[in-house]
């Protein structure tokens, strides 16, 4: 491999930032670096399986929305209802954009995320109106569900382009490297390009 085809690589961070801005010109979806930002750290989290899957009794899994919504409705104080309906807002738009197009076959289209995840961030705007928080993110909520369509897009873009079978790969070494700092793991990551470094927000155990 030459030295022009090796990409160093500082984060996850940085890797979604460039997919999601080149995917977001392609797709002409305009909107507010806040709330671009907020997707970024959105693929950056859920790039962990533990952040993506809720524990259950049956292991780790993704619960029905309509569940985490009817908590939301349940909810006895504001912060619980307004986690659920962020979890409802995040899980749909990640579901629609990677795997929307997979689900032809299943009991619910990508058309129920689509609603679901619009619904439940317009709700949260509106939750969180007035409050601290609402001033920093209620329009970043509320742009992602006016635009929810377009974002689940974008994400179907950087998965097209940005993931191929190899990136994949990638995404999963990288994740490999960075939890147990593996050898393995960290030579795999040289032989597609990729320099593994130390991460900025925490350590690599060795």
């Amino acid at each position: 491999m030459t030295v022009e085809h090796i990409r160093p690589v500082v984060s996850l961070r940085e890797f979604f930032k460039d997919s999601v801005a080149e995917a977001m010109a392609r797709q002409r979806v305009d909107a507010d670096d806040q709330t671009a930002y907020y997707v970024v750290n959105l693929l950056t989290l859920f790039a962990r399986s533990e952040a993506l899957f809720d524990a259950t009794d049956r292991g780790r899994e993704l619960r029905p929305l309509a569940l985490v919504l009817a908590e939301a409705a349940d909810a006895e104080r504001a912060e619980q209802r307004n986690y659920a309906l962020q979890r409802v807002g995040d899980v749909a738009l990640f579901v629609a954009g990677f795997f929307g197009e997979g689900m032809d076959r299943r009991l619910v289209d990508v058309d129920y995320y689509v609603h679901m995840g619009g619904s439940a961030y317009g709700a949260l705007s509106q939750s969180i109106r007035g409050s601290l928080r609402g001033r920093v993110y209620g329009p970043v909520f509320a742009e992602l569900a006016d635009k929810f369509q377009g974002f689940v897009d974008v994400l179907a873009e950087v998965r097209d382009e940005g993931l191929t079978s190899q990136d994949a790969d990638v995404l999963r070494m990288w994740e490999i490297w960075r939890r147990t700092g593996s050898r393995r793991a960290a030579d795999k990551l040289r032989s597609q390009g990729v320099e593994p470094t130390q991460l900025k927000d925490g350590e690599t155990r060795h």
